[in-house]
Order: C-alpha cells, then structure tokens, then sequence
C-alpha cells in the first residue's frame, strides 16, 4: 500500500509565476490575452514553456509576485512575459516595476502591444522610468496575415500596435519590434522596412524558439 496520504493526492501543483530562461527573471502574471494567436501553444492545449508548466488558475498579487522573484539582482532582466498578455494588468505590473526599481533592477516587458487600443488611451507615458526594454510582438507584415496569425479581438489591432510602438518611443529607452521567422507567408525582411521606415528597431526571431 502506497504511503502517499489523501492530502498530497489533493494538493495541486504549485502555479509558476516567476521562471528563469536565459540568466532572466520571467514574470508570470495572467492567462488572458488581447489575441488569440494561433501558433500560441496554449491554443493546443500546451502550457508548457521550456520545461515550466505555466498554466495558472488566479492572477497573482503584487507581494506574490515579488516573493516570487527573490533577489533581482542575480538575474540580468525581469521580463514580464507568460501566456497572456502582461499589460491586461499594467496597474499591477506598474507596481511591481517600481518597486523593483529601488534596487535598479532592469525592467522588459513582452508585449502584443495593444495596451492603447485596449486601455483607450495612451499608456505609454506611465511606462517612462519604470521599463527600460520593450518588446513588441509585430508578427506580421501587413493586416490581413496579422488577422491570420494573431486573430485579435478588436478592429484596428495591427495599426495599434504600431502606433503603439512609435508613441512608447518617447518614454522607454529601448522599444524594438518582433517578428517570428517561419510563420506562413510572413515576409521578415518587409517587417523589418516597416520598422526601420518608421525609425523603429526591429529583431528578427525564429519560430519554436523562446526569448
């Protein structure tokens, strides 16, 4: 007979809010998301990242989150970036950063870059002093193959995000565009003259690949 009690039978698996990937911190802070991408592995009923399961089942509070992290100083960047979309909770997020900040601790965040479109308004000042790095999820070089790909839930998702993306310019020091190398018909050198047509900083990734 096993010796494993009904307690630990019940008890569920401790939920990943902070994972370490390449000598970074990453922050784990929601599930929801502004797109429905469909190369995200989430959508294929795969949570799983590198080893971490990151499915989570509540939003963690800021104590949770930092407590999670321990000291920030043995990590090069804390980035906020899971399976959802960490500006959902920019205020959250926001608080985390600052206090982070006391100990000089490098900020990015991994984003759809959408937060404008859904928030209404201009976000990108409250970022400034908080967030040292963004990286913006482009993924495409034209509408119609963003829709393909990304399948937001509001109109205007693409021009958003690159509207986005000039307007944080302003208040981050480092603001770069991303696009996934090997989604279909995604021309990578295209995304690329976008950017620099718009005097943005674009980087090219390869799709499988996190980071």
């Amino acid at each position: 007979m096993s010796s494993t009690s009904t307690t630990e039978l019940q008890t569920p698996p401790e939920e990943v809010i902070a994972y370490e990937l390449h000598g970074n911190c990453y922050l784990n802070i929601t599930w929801h998301c502004t797109l429905r991408c469909a190369f995200c592995p989430k959508f294929n009923g795969d949570w799983v990242i590198q080893g971490y399961d990151l499915r989570i089942h509540r939003e963690p509070e800021v104590e949770e989150i930092l407590a999670a992290i321990g000291d920030p100083s043995q990590y090069k960047q804390i980035v906020f970036c899971g399976l959802g979309e960490p500006t959902l909770r920019l205020d959250t997020l926001l608080e985390v950063a600052r206090e982070l900040k006391k100990q000089n601790t490098t900020i990015r965040i991994n984003t759809d870059g959408l937060a404008n479109l859904v928030y209404k308004e201009d976000v990108t000042p409250r970022l400034e002093g908080l967030v040292d790095l963004l990286s913006i999820s482009m993924n495409a070089q034209n509408e119609e193959l963003y829709k393909e790909h990304c399948r937001p839930k509001e109109e205007g998702a693409f021009e958003a995000m690159l509207e986005f993306a000039k307007k944080a310019k302003a208040h981050v020091p480092d603001v770069t565009l991303t696009a996934l190398d090997g989604l279909p018909g995604v021309d990578v050198k295209a995304c690329e003259k976008i950017c620099n047509d718009a005097g943005l900083k674009f980087r090219r990734r390869v799709y499988g690949l996190v980071g």
